[in-house]
């Protein structure tokens, strides 16, 4: 067996900039691809079939939760979301590195399914850097601002279950300690089969 590739995982609170570095670790890495998640919702305005989602009927989402083909999935609003287990597998075996931008909850779920798989929780510098974020974005109304927030403690309690912490007090220190993360993670035995087959000849 060659190299496989490894599955990163990133999550964190809502305006803590999961999406910038996400876009950015894409941009640096053309061998990263990233999980595109299935949903049961319906496209919104602009979005493309398996580019931002992978749309599916209700009926064809449970069938894969019963056939064990979700790393993780969740009922959101009354819709589906999950990160399609054979594209990661798949991926993984021809050498590909994936990405996937999910949930904590979720991360979790990959995690027990998946135990190689590296979670990494991008924080904020603080509660109140994090709101000034969410302010100034300026696509949340108070309620929801203060509804997120009321979030944060329980989703940093849960950051103590990931293997790294990486505090995205600026973008481009935490891109260079996630591309260290990913350069030691690649170090471990278990992604050198390839090397350790030659000395059995």
């Amino acid at each position: 067996m060659g190299k496989k590739g490894i599955l990163v995982v990133l999550s964190g609170p809502s305006g803590a900039g999961k999406g910038t570095v996400s876009r950015a670790l894409q941009r640096d890495n053309p061998t990263l691809r990233l999980s595109v998640s299935a949903t049961t919702r319906a496209p919104r305005k602009g979005e493309v079939e398996g580019l931002h989602y992978h749309f599916l009927e209700k009926e064809v989402f449970k069938e894969l939760i019963t056939n064990n083909q979700l790393l993780e999935w969740a009922e959101v609003y009354g819709n589906y979301y999950g990160t399609l287990r054979q594209f990661v597998q798949d991926s993984l075996v021809q050498g590909d590195d994936v990405m996937l931008e999910i949930d904590i909850q979720g991360a979790l779920q990959v995690k027990e399914k998946f135990p190689e798989a590296v979670l990494i929780f991008i924080a904020p510098p603080s509660k109140s850097d994090l709101r000034s974020r969410l302010v100034s974005r300026g696509t949340d109304s108070r309620k929801e601002i203060e509804k997120r927030l009321s979030c944060v403690a329980s989703e940093m309690e849960l950051a103590r279950r990931y293997d790294y912490i990486v505090i995205n007090d600026d973008v481009t220190q935490a891109l260079e300690k996630i591309q260290a993360i990913i350069t030691a993670e690649k170090l471990r035995p278990r992604y050198h089969e390839l090397f350790f087959e030659q000395f059995k000849k």
